[in-house]
């Protein structure tokens, strides 16, 4: 089978419910950036970071998978597909999902604050302050915040460079190291950009589906099988 490789970002999961920072009513109108996502907020203040992962984990808990993480789970059927994502839900894998990579963290697990490799899945939604590691210090959100490396995107790369297809979903690819990966994929490979709206940014062999994530992957399906038929 062909590899196809999504890469996904924050509209992907916006209907979902997810709230994203960049729309309308999002949580840059609710918060300062720079308060919750990055070390020094955390130094400064864990307790008002600490809180605002709490409760993006449980209203992710509420939420539940779009029918385009479903039509892109139903693709595995066809495709080898890697998805690789700026999202820190769990909506891919819950949809189905089972070759998923968080560029950016997973909300769902913990990190300690001195080992990065120290990892854990948390238990419920809950993250206290005074949770610690077995090193003593305390657990942090998973995530990673502006200003810290992007360990992941050493994995992303050799696997969007051996492509057959490209999709991105719900991704305006403004956020780097993330948006230079399309610029990995080998020459010629057709690229299938889903978005509402046309990003600024200059690709080549793109195909543009103006919709958003379910209506937008239930069309790149559609166009994929035409795609099979016609070989």
């Amino acid at each position: 089978m062909k590899n196809l490789v999504v890469i996904t970002g924050a509209g992907m999961s916006a209907e979902s419910g997810i709230k994203t920072f960049r729309d309308n009513d999002g949580l840059w109108e609710e918060y300062n950036v720079m308060d919750v996502a990055t070390p020094e907020a955390w130094h400064r203040n864990p307790e008002m970071v600490n809180r605002f992962y709490n409760e993006r984990r449980k209203h992710l808990l509420e939420g539940e998978p779009n029918s385009g993480h479903f039509g892109l789970a139903k693709l595995e059927e066809q495709y080898n597909v890697n998805i690789i994502t700026q999202n820190v839900d769990d909506l891919h894998e819950r949809a189905g999902s089972s070759e998923v990579l968080h560029l950016h963290g997973e909300l769902k697990k913990v990190r300690s604050s001195v080992d990065t490799n120290d990892i854990h899945e948390l238990d419920g939604w809950e993250l206290k302050i005074g949770d610690k590691c077995k090193r003593g210090s305390q657990l942090r959100p998973h995530i990673v915040w502006f200003g810290e490396a992007v360990p992941e995107i050493d994995n992303a790369i050799p696997i969007i460079a051996q492509a057959d297809i490209v999709a991105i979903v719900g991704t305006s690819l403004a956020v780097y190291p993330a948006a230079g990966l399309v610029h990995y994929a080998p020459d010629n490979c057709p690229i299938y950009l889903i978005d509402p709206k046309r990003p600024n940014k200059q690709l080549s062999n793109v195909t543009f589906i103006e919709k958003g994530a379910g209506e937008g992957v239930k069309e790149l399906s559609h166009l994929l099988s035409k795609k099979v038929m016609n070989y």
